[in-house]
């Protein structure tokens, strides 16, 4: 025997072994593989849903909202959709893409994970109805096995068709017709050829390429199969050019029934999530917040619109929830004004809620803001500014702020601004997308939160039949703003809701603060908001027509009588604790004299009198540095003096709280002629002849006077005809020097 033939036989002998463990091995690992036809076209999937105390309010089950499709009846460019991007090869292998196994298996070894895949429609089909989305190598095995039975018997057009009516498109939408009717409220035969793209799109992430969700993802995700068409050559160019142009039309269509808006929400988040629907089967559980009571009462609510409303409490959880629109996004108007702005402005310790800014006509470059009733009202309080919704100092604080730095605060919220939304007018809600309601809800409970974001959620936990935790609602939690801005933010909108633009939610004996936003024109108004908020929780009310119709509802009228409803059925039977107004902040004493009539802002002299000291509350750390001197060192401005009538006058300026030494001079003879409270004009009749008068301001505290600085006027001469001039002095214009 030949040495190289006994190499031959060893490398043959070794392949043998390994192929005998590879095959003994496949054979182990997939014995208890069987092929279920019944899960092919019935999965038996089932989510049994429960209230916040336990109790089940509903059983969604899958297979009882399919409705299947018959392949034949489909538009070809629907079914050259799904080919052309989950399976260019589908009617030509014969269950397995072997090339394209190989390379993901190569992809894997060298990222050592199992990121990618490459199963056709047979595998998905097989993985989605029999198998869990788990990535191991076992399971992976049983895939190939119940393939290559399922290829052995059913043709290919049945395998596309049963593909087609198991396959998750999001929001509980099995199956390609539950989808069609949902996205596009149509028969899956009349789906358009954009409409079949947006929905393949929607596959490998229901949430991510969601049309409601994200429009722009969605869009992009649409024309990447649009694309994938035209170089499989199921559509012309022309064809393909036409396509991308066209807009989404997708609409959701809800069916309405008792908690159906919950379930919505509920179905929303398990996309958000990202939980595994193929497997949530036999008997999922899952555990909400939801109040059914406090639902019930949300729906039976009188509404004359389009409608939302959002009840979440400080656990964070939703405990009730209606829509009209299912949580679409609209323009928020002037309720991000708190969070986006002025929040963000006192952390930054520019302002503090007793700054002053001028309510003026301004331009930033072409921009100009305009206030809801289009007038000016000078220098207002910050919290004034927010009490009347002004839009002026808002945009004005946002300029100085940037928009740069309010994106530091927004980013910890989780809003993320478009390039087209980086401008001034986002300060006024001017936004592209908008943001839901319960987006706006979830910021407000920052401020009761003492300055943390969490977002509210739906669903406690899922469990399986056994009880398995399948998922459970971590708790995400990032520090926004300190708590001593959220004090000053919630005595604000406290203010608001006692007499603001949410002045009628002031009839309540417990805190509640509140802000609203009005979105429209002199014609009529696309969205009104209220959002109220105790320390136990957060109400948010949107009212508006989902096709942008002009309506005459406001967020401080229409919305605040929602908000005043829901907070009477709240609280009918105890009373909520006190929001937080005081940590983190400081009580200093201003000078009132300046703050009202100079708009300054000056801590009180020591020595002030306490009628002109105003206490206000300020950020810790952000106390005024100047400090008044007026009554530790009395000064004024130069007093005028003149002759009329052979009487002196003396023009003393205003100054409250001083009063005035003054005195008379004639040659060598000095005589205190007045000494007095505060005479707008000081007259004095003399003789003759030349005198200087001097004005001395003083501070008497009731102990003791502090005089300031003796102001002496320029010197006056009377003469016997009444007139008056002063010293001599010679015209070096008109006159020589020596002629004096």
């Amino acid at each position: 025997m030949s040495k190289i033939f006994k190499v031959l036989l060893v490398i043959f002998l070794s392949m043998l072994t390994v192929a005998t463990a590879l095959l003994t091995t496949y054979f182990i690992l997939t014995k208890d593989a069987v092929l279920d036809e019944s899960r092919l076209i019935n999965p038996n999937q089932s989510i049994l849903i429960y209230d916040e105390n336990g109790n089940e309010i509903t059983s969604a089950n899958v297979s009882g909202n399919r409705k299947s499709v018959i392949l034949s009846t489909l538009n070809k460019h629907t079914v050259n959709a799904f080919i052309a991007s989950e399976d260019r090869t589908f009617y030509s292998h014969n269950g397995l893409n072997y090339k394209r196994m190989f390379k993901a298996l190569y992809k894997n070894i060298i990222s050592r994970s199992f990121k990618e895949g490459a199963s056709t429609i047979s595998q998905q089909l097989i993985k989605n109805t029999h198998l869990s989305q788990e990535k191991t190598i076992k399971r992976k095995l049983n895939e190939i096995k119940l393939t290559k039975q399922l290829e052995k018997r059913y043709s290919k057009d049945e395998i596309l068709e049963m593909y087609l009516n198991t396959i998750y498109f999001g929001h509980n939408c099995y199956g390609l017709q539950s989808a069609a009717e949902f996205y596009f409220d149509k028969k899956a035969e009349n789906l358009s050829l954009t409409e079949s793209a947006t929905l393949v799109g929607l596959l490998s992430s229901p949430n991510n390429y969601s049309p409601f969700k994200n429009p722009e993802k969605s869009l992009q995700r649409r024309n990447l199969v649009l694309k994938a068409m035209l170089d499989c050559g199921f559509i012309k160019p022309e064809e393909y050019a036409t396509a991308t142009n066209e807009p989404l039309n997708a609409k959701k269509t809800l069916q309405k029934g008792k908690y159906t808006d919950y379930l919505n929400g509920i179905f929303d988040e398990l996309d958000e999530i990202n939980a595994d629907f193929y497997n949530l089967k036999n008997s999922c559980s899952v555990y909400t917040y939801l109040n059914a009571d406090l639902q019930s009462y949300v729906e039976q609510l009188n509404y004359e619109c389009d409608n939302s409303v959002i009840i979440t409490s400080a656990s964070g959880g939703v405990s009730a929830y209606k829509s009209t629109i299912n949580g679409a996004k609209r323009q928020p108007g002037s309720t991000v004004k708190p969070f986006m702005v002025y929040a963000p402005a006192f952390e930054e310790k520019m302002l503090s809620p007793f700054t002053k800014i001028l309510d003026e006509k301004i331009n930033f470059n072409g921009y100009s803001p305009e206030n809801y009733d289009k007038k000016y009202h000078g220098y207002v309080s910050v919290t004034d500014c927010i009490k009347s919704s002004l839009n002026v100092p808002a945009v004005k604080t946002l300029n100085s702020l940037t928009v740069k730095t309010a994106e530091k605060y927004l980013s910890k919220m989780n809003i993320a601004l478009d390039d087209e939304e980086r401008n001034l007018s986002v300060a006024l809600g001017g936004m592209k997308y908008g943001l839901s309601l319960k987006e706006i809800a979830d910021r407000y409970s920052v401020f009761s939160a003492g300055g943390v974001y969490s977002p509210s959620r739906f669903i406690k936990r899922i469990t399986d039949k056994n009880g398995k935790i399948l998922y459970e609602a971590e708790t995400s939690k990032s520090r926004v703003f300190s708590e001593g801005v959220c004090s000053l933010m919630n005595e604000i909108l406290m203010e608001t809701a006692k007499s603001g633009t949410a002045k009628k939610l002031n009839c309540f004996n417990y805190d509640v603060a509140a802000k609203t936003g009005t979105c429209g024109n002199q014609e009529g108004n696309t969205d009104a908001y209220s959002v109220a908020y105790t320390s136990s929780h957060c109400i948010g009310v949107w009212l508006g027509d989902k096709d942008n119709k002009r309506l005459k509802v406001t967020g401080g009228n229409n919305c605040c009588e929602i908000s005043k409803q829901i907070l009477g059925k709240l609280y009918a039977q105890r009373s909520p604790e006190k929001l937080e107004i005081s940590a983190g902040t400081s009580t200093v004493g201003i000078d009132a004299e300046d703050y009202y009539e100079n708009n300054k802002t000056i801590k009180a002299d020591p020595l002030s009198p306490k009628l002109n000291v105003l206490n206000v509350k300020v950020l810790t750390g952000n106390e005024p540095k100047e400090i008044s001197s007026k009554f530790s060192s009395p000064s004024i401005t130069m007093p005028t003096i003149s002759v009329k009538n052979n009487t002196v006058n003396i023009e003393l300026c205003h100054a409250k709280y001083y009063s005035y030494l003054i005195k008379r001079q004639n040659g060598s003879k000095i005589e205190t002629i007045y000494d007095g409270k505060l005479t707008k004009t000081f007259t004095d009749a003399p003789a003759e002849g030349v005198y200087v008068y001097s004005v001395t301001p003083y501070f008497d505290d009731g102990t003791k006077k502090i005089y300031g600085q003796e102001i002496t006027l320029p010197a006056v001469n009377l003469n016997k005809n009444g007139s008056s001039v002063q010293d001599k002095i010679p015209d070096i214009v008109k006159k020589d020097w020596f002629d004096l």
